[in-house]
């Protein structure tokens, strides 16, 4: 270079370094403290109406008629449905005589719901008509 323009130096900052490791390790003490701190979700009280929502959700998950919620998707599997549902009678058929009536209501809706749903689903798969429209009737 020539000796009129002055040479140019690069200036490196190390500190900036220092300082972003710095906050990394003060936002994981801040995570560490917060998940010590962090109360579980309280469960919803066990009862037979639990059990059985319960056991409904699956079917409906079963029956692809909710996602999955651990895979946020919808897959159906008729045979695990149908061992949903056979469970849910069971349950109806065993606890005969000590539901309340609010109880019995509940597992006869459900049950109801959940054989029309697996109806519908088991006539969409094996190409009958969709759900809502009736196939024409024949004259007579």
């Amino acid at each position: 270079m020539t000796a009129e323009s002055p040479e140019k130096k690069i200036v490196v900052d190390e500190d900036w370094k220092k300082q972003v490791e710095a906050e990394k390790e003060a936002f994981r003490r801040m995570q560490q403290e917060e998940k010590k701190t962090e109360k579980p979700r309280p469960l919803p009280p066990a009862s037979f109406s639990f059990l059985v929502t319960t056991l409904a959700n699956q079917a409906m998950v079963s029956l692809g008629l909710l996602p999955n919620p651990l895979t946020h998707q919808t897959q159906c599997r008729l045979d695990e449905a149908q061992h949903f549902i056979d469970t849910l009678q069971i349950l109806y058929d065993k606890t005969e005589g000590n539901r309340t009536p609010e109880e019995t209501a509940l597992l006869e809706e459900l049950l109801h719901q959940l054989r029309l749903g697996y109806l519908s689903v088991q006539e969409r798969i094996s190409g009958g008509p969709p759900p809502g429209e009736q196939e024409p009737s024949s004259p007579i």
